[in-house]
């Protein structure tokens, strides 16, 4: 029997920040996200503040938006309340896929049944999941388009992933990866690549057996980089690390938001949409993790090849009219800014070769932050 997929209103968006509490002095990460979120007036803000999956995280989840300015007010507002609650409380908040140095070994889990069963299955991996990152919904009117603009989203992977890098270091060293959080979190059974669905009933005998088999409990158990949320009625684009500021925030959401709906509108019009083999995803994942803005990556069937940033170029000029319609095309454009003054592990790369110190590029990332949207 195929899942139900929630009726929404078609194109809506609703985005998920992962941020984290550091103490200011150590630059390490404290378990205060309790205490913080306590602070709150949760019912004057227009996010609502959720506990993660470490006690030193707290995610700020957007309601339904319009467009994806609304969306990056609400997150403002949510971060700037957070701030201020973890002043109280004497620490700083700091966004990035990965912290460089803190020790997995001494982070405190949530109290939270579900975060349990994750150590208790994953154990070692588990435990390494000191990670953050973004997640992006956008309503789709039908269960039938689903796939379709989720295989066609897998070819711009390496391209959302390469602008939102944003953790090259890991245990006191750098990696030589740009997004080393992409290869930490697919070591998780459940976490990856999506498999080559064609249709939703496909989908849905997979997800029967995941359940039948015991793999999951539910379907949001389910951490695919890109995943149908059917309780919403969106796709949801999940792999991109944790934007270190609000301006590439809301790069990454208008550039995922402008993707699917091209890719919907295109469907809806008949058009046979772009897909790849399912070991050119892979590939392009690791290339997008490794190298970043340096990418060269896979754009056709035929195992054609580019330079990530040429590729964003010219995607940027195809989705400028749906942009204009969607009214994010100042958002769109700092895309280009990202191109053009480099993603956050560059920018941390670079503060880290300078200083030699980890903690400074903790405080770039928190500076960052600080900084309002222009």
């Amino acid at each position: 029997m195929a899942i139900e997929f929630a009726q929404t209103q078609n194109h809506t968006l609703g985005v998920e920040w992962e941020i984290a509490l550091i103490d200011p002095e150590t630059r390490d990460l404290v378990p205060l996200a309790e205490q913080v979120m306590g602070e709150l007036d949760q019912d004057n803000l227009q996010v609502r503040v959720e506990k993660e999956f470490l006690a030193n995280t707290v995610e700020l989840v957007t309601g339904v938006c319009e467009s994806v300015g609304e969306a990056v007010e609400q997150l403002e507002e949510g971060l700037r309340a957070v701030q201020a609650a973890a002043n109280k409380h004497g620490a700083r908040v700091w966004a990035s896929g990965s912290h460089p140095f803190a020790s997995s070994s001494e982070q405190v889990i949530s109290d939270k049944s579900h975060y349990n069963e994750i150590i208790e299955r994953t154990q070692y991996w588990g435990q390494q999941m000191l990670i953050w990152g973004v997640h992006i919904h956008v309503g789709i009117d039908t269960a039938d388009r689903v796939w379709p603009v989720i295989n066609a989203m897998m070819t711009k992977y390496p391209h959302l992933l390469a602008l939102s890098a944003s953790s090259p270091g890991w245990d006191g060293k750098d990696t030589g990866y740009a997004s080393n959080r992409t290869m930490l979190y697919q070591q998780l059974p459940t976490a990856g690549i999506p498999y080559d669905f064609k249709d939703w009933d496909e989908y849905s005998a997979f997800i029967a057996d995941q359940k039948k088999s015991g793999v999951i409990d539910n379907d949001g158990s389910m951490h695919l980089d890109i995943r149908p949320a059917e309780k919403w009625g969106t796709i949801e684009v999940r792999f991109s690390d944790a934007p270190t500021n609000l301006q590439e925030l809301a790069a990454i959401a208008a550039l995922t938001h402008c993707l699917i709906v091209y890719y919907d509108e295109l469907f809806e019009a008949g058009e046979t949409l772009p897909s790849l083999q399912q070991w050119h995803n892979n590939e392009n994942k690791w290339r997008a993790a490794r190298y970043g803005m340096e990418a060269i990556i896979i754009t056709s069937r035929d195992t054609d090849e580019v330079l990530v940033t040429d590729d964003l170029n010219e995607l940027l000029r195809v989705l400028a009219p749906v942009a204009e319609r969607l009214g994010c095309t100042t958002e769109l454009g700092y895309v280009r800014d990202i191109m053009e003054s480099g993603a956050a592990y560059q920018r941390q790369r670079t503060v880290y070769e300078e200083t030699g110190s980890w903690e400074s590029v903790v405080d770039l990332a928190c500076e960052e932050l600080d900084k309002p949207l222009n």
